[in-house]
C-alpha cells in the first residue's frame, strides 16, 4: 500500500502530515510504535527542509510511503538546498553534558537511529532522501 502526499514548507502542515500519517498507519495495521517513529522522523526532516532548504517563498516537500509486509519505505523529496544527511551532517557527540552540546545535530541522528536505512541522492535540482524500516512480523 502506497501513501504519496505534497505538503508545503510551512510549518503548519506538520499537523496534517501527521494525521494523514496516523490514517495510512491504521489502515496498515502498523503498531501504535511504528507510527509513533514514522511521525517523528518526518517531521525532523519536514523542518529541516522548512527552516534551512529556502531562502524564503512557498516551497513543496513531496513524501511517499511504501507499507510492505517486511519494509516501510519513505522517499522524501524537496527542491531546496543540495543537502546529503548521510554525508553532510556530523554525529553529535551524545557523550557530552547537554550543557556543553552545540545546538543542532540531532535531528539528523535520531533520523538515522530510527531506520534502518538512509539514502541520499540528488537528482533533477531536488533532494531525494530515502529511509527504511525493516519490520518483523
Amino acid at each position: 500500500m502506497e501513501l504519496n502526499l505534497t505538503i508545503e514548507n510551512r510549518i503548519e502542515e506538520l499537523r496534517r502530515l501527521a494525521s494523514l500519517v496516523e490514517e495510512f498507519g491504521a489502515g496498515e495495521n502498523w503498531p501504535p510504535d511504528l507510527v509513533f517513529q514514522v511521525n517523528l522522523v518526518l517531521e525532523e526532516v519536514a523542518i529541516n527542509v522548512i527552516n534551512y532548504g529556502h531562502d524564503g517563498g512557498l516551497h513543496e516537500i513531496e513524501i511517499a510511503l511504501s507499507s510492505e509486509l517486511d519494509a516501510l519505505t519513505i522517499e522524501v523529496i524537496d527542491d531546496g538546498r543540495s543537502f546529503d544527511p548521510t554525508e553532510d551532517a556530523k554525529a553529535p557527540d551524545v557523550t557530552l553534558p547537554m550543557e556543553e552540546r552545540p545546538v543542532g545535530g540531532l535531528g539528523v541522528y535520531l533520523v538515522r537511529t530510527m531506520m534502518d536505512e538512509m539514502r541520499y541522492r540528488r537528482e533533477g535540482g531536488r533532494n531525494h532522501l530515502t529511509l527504511v524500516k525493516y519490520r518483523a512480523e
